[in-house]
């Protein structure tokens, strides 16, 4: 299996949209704890939309978000605590199950997981697949 990420820091909805599309990416799976964003064209709606008209399927996995003291952390480069709140996080019987689906779901078609941060070292995407994917080809998308 292979799972794509990207992070939409510093981009525009096109460019963004657009670098999914080289990728071949069928469907992108929000797995934002809170899918809105001061960034023009990320807040869920809006980007399911655009994401639509490119022929791109949407999925928001809110229960594989990071709580807020796990996003607290990623901005204060705390990674130790991040790890720790997350995992926590993904015990949750709702992560759980979001999890499960994202699995099926990564199965059946090229799937990117979407989250804020572009280094996706400094993200809680690279700690969701080695909990729930570990044997899976990674692969880091960039705009």
């Amino acid at each position: 299996m292979k799972i794509f990420t990207i992070g939409y820091e510093g981009a525009t909805q096109a460019d963004f949209i657009a670098r999914l599309a080289e990728a071949g990416i069928e469907l992108l799976a929000d797995v934002r704890a809170v899918p809105l964003s001061r960034r023009p064209g990320f807040s869920k709606n809006v980007l399911a939309a655009a994401l639509k008209e490119a022929g791109i399927d949407y999925v928001g996995l809110k229960a594989l978000g990071t709580p807020p003291e796990g996003r607290e952390a990623a901005r204060k480069g705390r990674s130790d605590i991040l790890s720790r709140v997350y995992a926590a996080q993904l015990e949750l019987p709702e992560a759980q199950l979001a999890a499960a689906q994202l699995v099926d779901m990564a199965r059946e078609r090229p799937t990117a997981l979407l989250c804020f941060e572009r280094d996706p070292c400094a993200c809680h995407r690279s700690l969701l697949i080695k909990a729930v994917m570990p044997q899976a080809e990674t692969v880091h998308l960039f705009v």
